[in-house]
């Protein structure tokens, strides 16, 4: 008598990678909206520093309680400086640029970080020259740009200054972020839950003290918050920081690369669309012709990867 072998249960993994990855598109899509809405009438350094102490103090603990070890004091110094780079300078900045700029042409100078990763690496760590095609990627990432920050889309953005003061918050920001991502896999790193809520509880300390000199503000002004500030500011810890880093923790873990990658491009997309429904924003010609030339661009970088 011939037996049948249950089927490999690929098809629940199947599930789980696409409900991931819907969830980094859509909740890191979102996330440029829901700071806005955080920081229009609070101060954008005070309130990430709230979001990023709240998120990181809930998955250390989590991590901890479910039975993670302690990290040493040698991978308490590594996350601090990847916290540090990644959250308290990249998001500090992209949080101040929003004041300047709106989200969709912030998501779209952001999702130029590919670009940035490949450049750095190539100049300070790899040392290998990426491929013609992820250059011919370098150069449109870099001309899209130039078409989303020129002077005479100014009716979009603000003023010039406006335009240039959040253009090149944005590429500091992606320059932090790519330096980030380089080092992380370079610095001894405890487990990676307990290691992202000692990033964000460093970088969130950090934050707020920079905040307590910069912003007008005290340690309490969050009581003095509107309701869609802290509405926002939910939003953000729980869909935000754990549950869109925990489905991209999942993806780096068990999807290929240029998978993963491909939010780079699909977030702008998602910002541009939730900014036109909810915030008013207005996006001309020149800004859709420099959007497509920014997303080909990325979309090239990835996909000449060596």
């Amino acid at each position: 008598m011939q037996t049948t072998l249950p089927a490999p249960a690929i098809q629940p993994k199947r599930v789980t990678l696409w409900l991931a990855l819907t969830s980094v598109y859509i909740l890191w899509g979102s996330t440029y909206l829901f700071i806005h809405f955080m920081t229009e009438q609070m101060p954008p350094l005070y309130m990430s520093s709230l979001r990023f102490l709240v998120a990181g103090t809930i998955l250390y603990s989590y991590a901890r309680l479910t039975g993670t070890p302690r990290p040493t004091w040698s991978q308490v110094r590594s996350a601090g400086i990847v916290g540090i780079l990644l959250l308290t300078i990249a998001n500090g900045c992209l949080s101040i640029a929003l004041q300047h700029i709106p989200t969709s042409i912030a998501a779209l100078l952001a999702a130029t970080m590919p670009v940035f990763l490949l450049s750095i690496n190539w100049l300070g760590f790899a040392k290998t020259r990426p491929t013609n095609l992820a250059l011919s990627g370098l150069l449109l990432g870099f001309v899209g740009i130039c078409f989303l920050v020129k002077p005479d889309n100014t009716h979009v953005t603000g003023t010039t200054n406006d335009n240039v003061i959040g253009a090149g918050l944005v590429m500091a920001a992606n320059v932090a972020w790519a330096l980030g991502t380089l080092l992380a896999p370079r610095l001894p790193l405890p487990s990676q839950i307990i290691s992202s809520g000692l990033q964000m509880l460093i970088a969130g300390v950090a934050l707020l003290l920079f905040s307590l000199f910069v912003e007008p503000i005290t340690l309490f002004s969050v009581l003095e918050a509107p309701p869609k500030a802290i509405g926002s500011l939910g939003y953000l810890v729980v869909f935000g920081s754990i549950i869109g880093f925990s489905s991209y923790a999942w993806l780096a873990r068990n999807a290929p690369p240029t998978l993963v990658s491909t939010y780079a491009y699909v977030n702008p997309v998602v910002a541009m669309l939730l900014g036109t429904l909810f915030a008013g924003e207005i996006l001309t010609i020149q800004s859709l012709f420099g959007a497509a030339i920014v997303v080909a661009g990325v979309v090239l970088v990835t996909l000449g990867r060596k």
